[in-house]
């Protein structure tokens, strides 16, 4: 199998948004690590799951404290592999073969076709994006020059995973209880303090880490951003222990930690009081890698389960023959692809605001999309991956198959980087501070325009659901708090299925006769709850929709 063939919604994606010569050089790339992720990678993966999970060594043999971290060779060869294909270095640096520098795009198609296989590798790959972030926009000249190169490291030299070290046990999703202390002394800062919840630790090579000065006010407005290298120039530990690895549920690739610093030397990174502010935009970055994680998984149970229905004997037929399967299926297929179209047009935004393209409209419906495309897919990831595992009977809960894998690994996504509720209060402040639910309105509305008329009946649709959608907004936002908030996570989800629909639409424009059988379905199962349906579409499109060798051609 190769997942990237597999998947012909990636290529027309890529297609559509990459100049020609990047899609043909990215297409016969990804096409090598598609192959590469449904075979070694995804061996590896299995073994890293189950015998090779990430060890903590506390002591050496004399007895001293040296909280290294054992990692098995099949994922650090996984490791290697994937940094060496550029997905974080070609977005900051010049890809060799085309002279220019890669984008977001290409990394989280990379992303995307890794977390069919090891969502939990795709953390610390997620973690050292937003460190090569973090440096490439706020570091001073001197410390750019001396991690930045490791950081985006493509084979050339030594690389430094990164890691971002925010959770404290006091505080968690509250960032500005955070009680780690910063400490200047002359020229240098030392950190002090533990990290309650430290991804990638004893892995990276660097962590950006926020702390507070001393002296400085309570609050995240306190926080300032640090640099620390897990070692020293000697390449002894840089006084920064590991009290032990959790022991998690999924992800297991990934080691997660509880970190002591004791006087860890340390970099400021930019402004002392913007540090907390730094974090946030990393972490917008780290939400699209968690949505990207979430479709990849989607899509990987998505084909474990058409796979074994189409092998399943099942009361004389194959599964895949009846009814109630092939409307799971189609379900399932179309969702998929549409959250993933919805996805690379967000990714596709995030590039073109990252290049520079930048004003206060554009930030918010960045910050509108990241947040309820996050938690949309994190929440379909684990549904999938239950459907998955019906689909497989009590094959599915058995560990010989990859289904348990998945479920696992796909619950810790509605945590990461943010839980519903948390994202449900970022959409409601987004509402209240700058009229979001108007700005995304007149997004759809606008984009809606270039709809063509044989999509009328959708379009129209589409139309009545996002000017409901905003009057509700409104209604809402003049309740007291507590309504507001009861609604929050509501509204985002009504969100993030119009933004869908638009995609589904503009997809079908763009497309074959097959997209627009997608679009349909789509916005029946979405917009339109028939109980009683005598033509299922599922049923009537099934062939078109699961079998059909389709056209990635794009027409104008």
């Amino acid at each position: 199998m190769n997942f990237y063939e597999q998947d012909p919604n990636l290529a027309f994606q890529l297609k559509h948004r990459l100049p020609a010569a990047f899609f043909v050089w990215a297409d016969r790339e990804l096409h090598a690590f598609g192959a590469l992720c449904a075979g070694e990678i995804d061996q590896r993966a299995v073994h890293t799951d189950r015998e090779g999970q990430p060890k903590l060594i506390k002591y050496d043999r004399m007895g001293d404290d040296v909280s290294e971290v054992w990692l098995n060779e099949g994922y650090k060869k996984t490791v290697k592999e994937t940094y060496d294909r550029g997905i974080v270095g070609y977005v900051h640096k010049d890809i060799p073969e085309l002279g220019q520098k890669g984008n977001y795009l290409y990394s989280y198609a990379q992303g995307y076709l890794l977390s069919h296989a090891e969502p939990g590798f795709y953390c610390p790959v997620t973690l050292t994006m937003a460190t090569a972030y973090l440096l490439d926009r706020y570091a001073d000249e001197q410390l750019k020059e001396a991690y930045l190169p490791h950081v985006l490291s493509t084979g050339e030299t030594e690389l430094y995973e990164g890691a971002t070290f925010l959770t404290e046990r006091q505080g968690g999703s509250d960032v500005g209880a955070n009680e780690v202390l910063a400490v200047k002394k002359g020229s240098e800062y030392r950190i002090y303090g533990e990290k309650y919840f430290a991804s990638n630790a004893g892995a990276c090579g660097v962590a950006m880490v926020l702390a507070r000065l001393d002296g400085a006010p309570k609050g995240s407005k306190g926080l300032s951003l640090f640099l620390v290298p897990w070692k020293k120039e000697d390449g002894k530990n840089n006084h920064i222990k590991i009290r032990r690895l959790k022991d998690k549920l999924g992800v297991r690739a990934v080691p997660s930690a509880e970190v002591e610093f004791e006087g860890a030397k340390a970099f400021l990174v930019g402004e002392a009081e913007r540090g907390f502010y730094y974090m946030m935009e990393a972490l917008n970055l780290s939400r699209i890698c968690n949505a990207v994680a979430s479709i990849g998984i989607m899509r990987r149970a998505y084909l474990e389960a058409r796979e074994y229905a189409k092998k399943r004997d099942a009361f004389g037929n194959k599964l895949i023959d009846y009814p109630m399967i092939q409307d799971s299926l189609a379900k399932m297929a179309v969702k998929q692809e549409v959250e993933t179209s919805a996805i690379f047009d967000l990714v596709a935004s995030f590039d073109d605001w990252n290049k520079g393209n930048q004003n206060e409209v554009k930030t918010v419906l960045n910050r509108l999309l990241i947040a309820i495309l996050k938690k949309e897919s994190a929440e379909q990831a684990i549904h999938f991956s239950h459907e998955a595992i019906e689909m497989h009977g009590g094959n599915g809960y058995i560990e010989d198959f990859v289904t348990p894998r998945l479920l696992r690994d796909a619950q810790v996504l509605t945590v990461w980087e943010g839980t519903a509720n948390i994202l449900g209060l970022e959409v409601l402040r987004l509402l209240r501070k700058y009229e979001a639910h108007k700005l995304f309105e007149s997004e759809v509305l606008e984009r809606l325009d270039h709809v063509p008329d044989k999509l009328q009946p959708l379009r129209k649709q589409l139309r009545v659901a996002v000017t409901s959608l905003t009057d509700d907004c409104q209604h809402i936002l003049e309740q007291e708090e507590s309504i507001q908030t009861f609604h929050s996570k509501k509204l985002a989800e009504r969100m993030a299925a119009i933004f869908e629909g638009l995609i589904a639409l503009e997809d079908a424009a763009k497309g074959d006769e097959r997209k627009q059988k997608v679009a349909e379905i789509y916005f029946h199962q979405t917009f339109i709850h028939e109980e009683l349906e005598t033509d299922p579409l599922t049923l009537k499109y099934f062939d078109a929709i699961i079998y059909q060798k389709w056209d990635t051609t794009i027409t104008d």
